[in-house]
């Protein structure tokens, strides 16, 4: 008799507001993907258990928040939920840094198959302080991590992201020094919010949550995307996952002001601008890493010679990044 593999329950942290709960997750069978395996043969099999997950489709879930109540859902066909709900007070359900716990669970307690950690997986929402001074988005790839964005035929990236686990990946030099002087501001004692977003597939959450936390990153909302939009190519005028995402956060906290931090790689420089122009006043800076590719960086360079509507940063070292900072005032 083949053994069934047993259900388990991943929730993204994900942020809100005090009368705002939203939260996402996915409902999957526990693949056993141990994220400290050596050699590459196990590399090579926990990658592609992280991209052949057998989701649960079409199940009911339960989020249970501190005072009790407790709010349901349905996952879809690919195994996800969503949920977003009016309520009211949430901030005083949270720790000192703007924390919501929730514990997310199987409706169906009596579902024929064993579920991992007494069916209970805890989540968390960030709500930022009303005194946070701003907040702060950053891209993850080839901007705190070394993936090779712009090498040839992107085989770098493969070959890093399957062949390398997330304990041996290093951040980039200073990164997270950088973002914990931002998390705690100009005063040092603030609790300004971090959010991380990414092109990466939904799929690779915990790798990039285990490699955040490893390296001590400031804990923060990790916003990925669908695997069926990683490979679709966009034939119409809809923006950017990322750039969705990135506008979602800002329309969500109105009178919140942001540093946007990415690199030069991609489309980051193009998405920044255009969320720089169609939120005036609400950019404070932009930081763009350099990358070892020159033409890559001449069109960067280009795009801002005659931009002045946000600061703006080229970045070939964190120590630049944390000078121009404290001569602006966002850290001490």
């Amino acid at each position: 008799m083949i053994k069934k593999d047993p259900f388990q329950i991943i929730t993204f942290q994900s942020y809100g507001t005090q009368n705002h709960f939203y939260l996402r997750g996915r409902a999957l069978e526990d693949e056993s993907i141990n994220l400290e395996a050596k050699g590459w043969f196990n590399l090579f099999i926990n990658s592609f258990k992280r991209f052949e997950s057998d989701e649960v489709k079409h199940v009911a879930i339960n989020l249970r928040l501190p005072n009790d109540k407790v709010i349901s859902t349905t996952t879809d066909e690919h195994g996800y939920f969503r949920v977003e709900e009016n309520l009211t007070n949430l901030q005083l359900l949270c720790n000192s840094e703007g924390w919501l716990p929730i514990v997310a669970s199987y409706k169906d307690v009596n579902i024929q198959r064993v579920i991992q950690n007494e069916n209970r997986f805890p989540a968390e929402m960030l709500i930022p302080s009303e005194t946070s001074e701003f907040g702060v988005i950053s891209d993850i790839d080839d901007t705190i991590l070394h993936t090779g964005v712009v090498s040839k035929l992107k085989w770098r990236v493969l070959y890093n992201t399957i062949f390398k686990g997330a304990f041996r990946r290093e951040p980039l030099k200073g990164a997270a020094e950088f973002y914990h002087l931002l998390h705690r501001g100009k005063s040092g004692k603030n609790a300004n919010p971090i959010f991380y977003v990414s092109h990466s597939p939904w799929n690779m959450y915990r790798y990039l949550e285990y490699f955040l936390k490893k390296h001590n990153f400031p804990k923060g909302p990790i916003l990925l995307r669908s695997m069926s939009t990683v490979f679709k190519r966009n034939t119409t005028d809809e923006k950017p996952q990322k750039q969705l995402e990135i506008m979602h956060i800002l329309k969500t906290y109105p009178d919140l002001n942001f540093i946007l931090i990415g690199d030069s790689g991609e489309h980051d420089a193009d998405i920044y601008m255009e969320i720089a122009q169609s939120y005036p006043n609400r950019v404070k800076a932009i930081y763009l890493r350099s990358v070892k590719h020159e033409e890559k960086m001449l069109r960067i360079r280009g795009l801002f010679e005659s931009y002045k509507t946000t600061p703006v940063l080229l970045v070939d070292s964190s120590e630049q990044a944390v000078a121009h900072a404290r001569e602006h005032g966002f850290i001490r």
